[in-house]
């Protein structure tokens, strides 16, 4: 299994880490002949709007959205809003998931916060220590797309659709595999 990171910008390197933890060949992508190979690609956190930006600019949106299509694909934070139909405001997304987002949700970088997440996928005995840094919240879904986590106040903070996944929060800044395990699943689909 190759799995992909868009390394245009943002925290590409923490999801390579994370991935040669779980023993997965990994590779950086900043060219679309760079999909061909792989069984899925990660969107980092970063800045959506920049990230969306280069995507255009070295002629990544069209490819990654034909990708997406048959492979899976996991964003975090900005590539959550990546990954979204709506972001509520003009900026170049993906449309790939049935999702609206809110960024900048819980406020700017000085409103960032940790929080223990019950992930009903991993057991309900083991929390997941999740950390949201000026992280966006999934306001809606629709179609086939599930919410995986919410918050205690109901906001959605994880969503998949088939072999698409987004999380408001870092997994990649932490310790924890498991988040990493999981969209691996999806990719082996």
């Amino acid at each position: 299994m190759k799995i992909g990171v868009l390394a245009l910008q943002g925290a590409f390197a923490e999801h390579i880490i994370m991935l040669s933890k779980l023993g997965v060949e990994t590779a950086e992508v900043r060219l679309h002949a760079q999909l061909d190979d792989l069984d899925g690609l990660i969107i980092p956190g970063g800045e959506s709007t920049t990230m969306g930006k280069l995507m255009v600019d070295f002629d990544l949106l069209e490819p990654i959205r034909e990708f997406g299509l048959g492979h899976a694909i996991w964003g975090t934070c900005a590539g959550a809003i990546l990954l979204s139909k709506d972001a509520h405001r003009e900026q170049p997304l993906l449309h790939l998931m049935n999702i609206t987002v809110e960024r900048n949700a819980f406020g700017r970088q000085v409103d960032s916060f940790e929080a223990d997440l019950n992930v009903e996928a991993f057991g309900i005995d083991n929390p997941f220590h999740a950390v949201f840094i000026r992280a966006p919240i999934i306001e809606t879904i629709s179609g086939d797309t599930k919410a995986l986590v919410t918050l205690a106040d109901g906001k959605i903070v994880a969503a998949q659709e088939g072999h698409l996944l987004a999380t408001s929060f870092h997994p990649e800044l932490t310790g924890d595999t498991r988040f990493h395990e999981y969209f691996l699943t999806l990719a082996k689909k």
